[in-house]
């Protein structure tokens, strides 16, 4: 785990990356040990490898989490502003979407963005449920999206982002190959994206791996793609 952590920034300094954002589970957290020395043993890594990278870090919990304790326990983690965003994982439909409501909510009191992991098994309507329930500013794969014209004019109209993993859609077998990920459906819709790695470690792929992989099989072109670079800059 720690590893996958030092790995990360060793690849952010290799890879020039000017904006990093990891998720990180409250299990992962608490093995550290306090938020505080979880925090020094993050930021020790960034400061080794990759100092002007700006670097945010997101707090993430599993859809099977009990939402009542977790609630009570958010505090603990947030309170200190370190987490930017709020996300949940590790399956969808497990519960409603209604049930994490009181989670979000109280992340809105620390300002915290909204995410969520949703529509890469799901459903296209699950992604605007998910997103009108929660308020959700960004979604985690949202790739089903493509399926409903009604959902991208949804997405492209309030101006959602969503965080597109293509190694990780292909090699789960979410998506057949790179030619026909529906991240170009998804970019001619106009739709926000970004591009990223999901895990470095499992999947075996840097970032400029996964925009060559689009480029290679003509999925997008250079310029969809130095725009999609921008989003993920936060320069649009």
């Amino acid at each position: 785990m720690v590893l996958r952590w030092e790995g990360a920034f060793a690849e952010a300094k290799r890879n020039n990356i000017t904006r990093l954002i990891m998720n990180f589970g409250t299990s992962e957290v608490d093995q550290v040990g306090t938020t505080d020395e979880f925090k020094t043993l993050i930021e020790g890594f960034h400061s080794n490898y990759c100092p002007d990278t700006v670097f945010e870090a997101e707090l993430t919990y599993p859809s099977s989490c009990d939402v009542t304790i977790e609630t009570e326990r958010l505090d603990k983690y947030a309170e200190s502003g370190y987490f930017k965003a709020i996300d949940i994982c590790g399956g969808e439909n497990v519960r409603p979407f209604e049930a994490f409501l009181p989670l979000y909510r109280k992340a809105e009191k620390y300002r915290m963005i909204k995410k969520m992991h949703v529509g890469e098994t799901g459903s296209a309507e699950d992604v605007r449920k998910a997103v009108e329930l929660l308020g959700l500013s960004e979604v985690h794969h949202g790739i089903k999206s493509s399926q409903s014209k009604e959902t991208m004019r949804f997405l492209a109209d309030n101006r959602i982002q969503l965080n597109v993993c293509p190694s990780s859609n292909v090699m789960l077998g979410f998506v057949k190959d790179f030619s026909t990920h529906p991240i170009k459906i998804l970019v001619e819709n106009g739709i926000k994206v970004t591009i990223n790695t999901d895990d470095l470690l499992i999947f075996d792929s840097s970032i400029e791996n996964e925009y060559l992989r689009l480029y290679r099989a003509g999925t997008l072109s250079a310029e969809q793609l130095d725009e999609i670079r921008k989003v993920g800059l936060g320069l649009t």
